[in-house]
């Protein structure tokens, strides 16, 4: 077996948000590496990966919310967690703007639940916790890397700031073995939140419909593919158990290719053989116009390297959507 493999043989780890993208796919990669899984779900979503894929049939699956501490200290402890991924979170910048009370309960009270849990719980080897690009802010100087101050002002942003700098105190306070992951925007199969560019801009293409664009489409940001997301966390999980002085540190992660959202569109419609036209309504408010991110730390300190390019994170999403939609590949 690989070092990979020996370390996550029956190992017992515990993620939040199960349900959501993220959580789909780096489930799939722990149990293909036969690791003991608990799963916190709040809501049930059948059409989530958990359940489509029938990952839910080789977890231990725990319904409940992660702002109850009494609840993830029971889990913690009886299930003799040692590994935890916490991605629970409201992830989407629209309804933060529109319903910030929630976001700011979820994104904030539910870390610091989660962070006071694992403090409480002697086993715990490595926290892995999702911070954002989102949480730096509007910055002068691009791309991010991980020295900028974190200045989120939007109600979306400023909850992964916040929760950014709840680890760190943890860390430093409490030497929680935590660290963090910033990360760009998500993208990949199992992504059903139709507003999003990729998720969005596929399904209209594969129905023949012609695309639409929130904003004026000139918002640029990075585009990180699922798969390699997991392998990411993954790797940062496996790293702070072996050298406890990453505890506190954040990581960018990234393929350092920021594109606009009329490019992104442009290139999957491309991919697709598409001729279709985007429909741009500018309606996008509260949102960054420019933000992208440094990954070097990540290469250098991690020896990471993302394993697939943008085209072929995009191909890969796209026969995943045909299949979701039960169109013939081509």
């Amino acid at each position: 077996m690989s070092r990979s493999e020996k370390f996550w043989l029956d190992r017992p780890t515990f993620v939040t948000g199960a349900t959501g993208l993220l959580g789909g796919w780096l489930l799939r990669r722990l149990l293909q590496l036969n690791a003991d899984v608990v799963c916190l779900v709040r809501d049930w979503v059948p059409q989530s990966e958990l359940v489509q894929a029938q990952l839910v049939n080789q977890v231990k699956v725990v319904r409940g919310d992660v702002r109850d501490q009494a609840l993830l200290e029971r889990i913690l402890g009886e299930y003799e967690i040692g590994t935890v991924f916490h991605l629970a979170a409201q992830t989407i910048v629209g309804i933060a703007s529109r319903n910030p009370i929630s976001t700011f309960d979820t994104n904030i009270r539910g870390t610091w639940t989660l962070l006071e849990s694992c403090r409480r719980s002697p086993r715990i080897c490595s926290v892995v916790m999702a911070s954002s690009d989102k949480a730096y802010g509007d910055q002068e100087r691009l791309p991010y890397t991980e020295d900028a101050p974190l200045q989120g002002r939007y109600p979306y942003d400023m909850s992964k700031s916040s929760a950014d700098l709840l680890a760190q105190s943890y860390a430093v306070t409490y030497k929680l073995p935590v660290a963090i992951t910033r990360c760009g925007n998500f993208y990949g199969g199992g992504d059903l939140n139709w507003n999003r560019v990729v998720p969005g801009t596929v399904r209209s293409v594969l129905r023949g419909k012609r695309p639409v664009i929130r904003s004026d489409g000139q918002y640029v940001r990075d585009y990180f593919y699922i798969e390699d997301a997991g392998e990411a966390y993954m790797l940062l999980a496996e790293k702070l158990a072996q050298n406890p002085r990453l505890s506190g540190e954040a990581f960018n992660f990234s393929n350092e290719t920021p594109l606009s959202v009329l490019e992104l569109v442009e290139r999957i419609l491309k991919l697709m053989d598409s001729h279709l036209k985007p429909i741009i309504r500018n309606e996008a408010s509260n949102e960054i116009r420019l933000q992208y991110l440094n990954a070097e730390k990540a290469r250098r300190v991690l020896g990471w390297r993302p394993l697939f390019t943008l085209d072929e994170g995009l191909r890969r999403t796209i026969e995943w959507y045909k299949t979701f939609l039960e169109l013939p590949n081509e």
